[in-house]
């Protein structure tokens, strides 16, 4: 039954009440006091005696009130009434209510989320668990969309901490404000720091999965020899297609690679191989390499083969990668490390060149330690270990180079076999239509496709149609999280007053309803967590220079002599 015939019906029951009432009050009442009544009395029940009428009875009557108030004007009638709010208890919790305490379906598997928006009832939820253990979810990835300011990062941050306590290893491979580094210091990870003068990456070290190939041995360490050979080339081709502007050509990555092997076989074990060491390969010209560019023993049909890829490497080594990428690893990842963040907010805004081969680089390295610690497990050689990448600010390294489209887009279709949980955040689908190519425009699109998971914060209505053709959203939905977006009133007064929307989430998960959730967040997430830290005021600061604005005060109104502001001392003026 709807809401609107309960409503109905309601009504009519009122209004019979009172007709009813009203007969009663007006044929029961006397004249001296209204509040008495007269009532029938069936003979020989009242006195005892048979044959005898009515008489008067000593029980007042009450007057009857409706449960909504009296119909008309003035009577104050209530069109509506909220239903109670309901809570979700234990058996044992609720057991002096019970059978009246009912689930409220709300799903309880994984990280502790936030409450739901209309029952109050706990909210649980990760991509992880949501894959693993309820099964609710073919693809351990989430899509996280939302206006500026509304906390996508933050329920991420609750994600990654509470997947941390489970054994899950967090990486957050390329943090850009940064928002996470905080957390994993606090939770006993890694934080490395990218940028000129803070940290490099070489990009031609093996790093954790050399070092698993030498501690597996055999035919699987030698298999994962040519896997670390193929990430280390084409981490090497990411960084010229990015100095160049568009891709290798095919020859070149053969003499690329030719020259990669030459490096291995030649260099002593326990050695670093660094880009300078590869320029010095193409100038001596080996015999595996010359083999490749069909120079036929010609030197000037060697030096036209391999000049333009030559001049790419010096471009890297003498332009704005040099400085990160020409010299050792400043730091690897710990494989044993409980969270890891590679963080390269030190890269300013318009360094989009530098902000793209670090991306690249991070992501080489982060997915690198994964597949080395995966192969040390099926050699029996580590336990088991799951992660959970983060990749906030998507449309930053989607924009700054394409390569990164790539992997992204074979992320999200081998996470399952890769044991790779992932969190991708971004504003609006939008941010996928400024690519520069339509192939990696259609790449982009399909990230919210694929994902188990589409968190949506507060957007806007237009925003929301178009999201609603991939997810499959209803009227309602669309319009709770359209309300999401809208900024406080003009009246809002208060230094903490907060958006709408802050703190709000719909979840969607293929053709179910959506849950709606409200995130109250902990004062040690809010330390840990504060996005706009560059807009906090330092508040022994402010009481410092509050304390001395007082004293000049305290002191200009001891002096006798009157002094005008900004005078100075000789001429009976303030100095500033």
């Amino acid at each position: 039954m709807s809401r609107r015939s309960e409503e109905k019906k309601a009504e009519q029951a009122d209004r019979l009440a009172e007709k009813r009432a009203r007969e009663a009050l007006a044929s029961g009442l006397t004249a001296q006091d209204p509040s008495w009544t007269q009532k029938p009395v069936k003979p020989g029940r009242a006195s005892g005696k048979k044959g005898k009428g009515p008489e008067k009875t000593s029980r007042p009557r009450e007057l009857y009130v409706p449960p909504r108030g009296w119909m008309g004007p003035g009577g104050g009638r209530v069109g509506y009434m909220d239903p109670p709010t309901m809570w979700r208890a234990t058996t044992v919790q609720a057991c002096g209510m019970w059978p009246f305490a009912a689930g409220s379906g709300s799903p309880m598997t994984g990280v502790p989320l936030g409450q739901h928006l209309f029952t109050g009832a706990t909210v649980c939820g990760d991509p992880l668990s949501w894959f693993t253990r309820a099964r609710y979810i073919s693809n351990p990835s989430l899509f996280m969309l939302g206006m500026p300011g509304l906390g996508k990062s933050t329920l991420v941050n609750r994600m990654l901490i509470g997947l941390a306590a489970t054994g899950v290893v967090p990486l957050v491979l390329g943090d850009l404000k940064p928002d996470y580094a905080d957390t994993v210091r606090a939770l006993g990870g890694q934080v490395i720091s990218i940028g000129r003068g803070r940290g490099g990456i070489n990009v031609l070290d093996p790093g954790a999965m050399g070092e698993a190939a030498a501690r597996i041995g055999g035919e699987a360490g030698e298999v994962l020899k040519a896997e670390t050979h193929g990430r280390v080339l084409n981490m090497v081709a990411a960084l010229i297609t990015i100095v160049r502007g568009r891709p290798m050509d095919d020859h070149e990555q053969s003499v690329l690679s030719a020259c990669l092997h030459h490096l291995r076989e030649r260099t002593p074990v326990g050695s670093t191989v660094l880009l300078p060491d590869l320029l010095r390969v193409l100038t001596e010209g080996p015999d595996r390499v010359r083999a490749v560019t069909l120079d036929r023993g010609d030197d000037a049909r060697y030096r036209d083969a391999v000049d333009p890829l030559h001049r790419s490497l010096l471009g890297i080594l003498d332009g704005p990668l040099g400085d990160t990428f020409a010299s050792e690893t400043s730091t690897r990842i710990n494989p044993a490390a409980p969270a890891v963040c590679i963080d390269i907010s030190g890269i300013g805004e318009a360094d989009t060149q530098l902000t793209a081969a670090a991306m690249l680089a991070a992501w080489s390295d982060g997915l690198g330690t994964v597949a080395a610690s995966h192969a040390l497990a099926d050699a029996g050689l580590a336990p088991r270990r799951w992660f959970f990448t983060v990749l906030d600010e998507l449309w930053r390294p989607l924009r700054a180079a394409s390569g990164i489209v790539d992997r992204i887009d074979a992320l999200t279709r081998l996470n399952r076999s890769l044991g790779l949980g992932d969190a991708k955040i971004t504003h609006t689908l939008k941010d996928a239509e400024a690519l520069g190519t339509d192939s990696d425009r259609a790449k982009a699109r399909g990230f919210v496709e694929r994902a188990g998971m589409v968190v949506c914060a507060g957007l806007p209505r237009a925003e929301m149609e178009d999201l609603g053709k991939v997810v499959g959203l209803s009227r309602r939905e669309i319009e709770l999280v359209s309300s999401w977006s809208s900024p406080p009133g003009w009246g809002v007064s208060g230094e903490h007053e907060e958006p709408p929307g802050r703190g709000r989430f719909l979840i969607k998960v293929g053709g179910r309803p959506g849950i709606p959730i409200k995130v109250a967040i902990t004062d040690a997430e809010r330390r840990l967590h504060n996005t706009n830290t560059r807009w906090t005021p330092n508040e022994e600061s402010v009481e410092q220079a509050v304390s001395q604005a007082a004293a000049r005060v305290a002191r200009a109104a001891q002096d006798d002599t009157p002094r005008l502001p900004g005078a100075t001392a000789a001429d009976g003026r303030w100095t500033a």
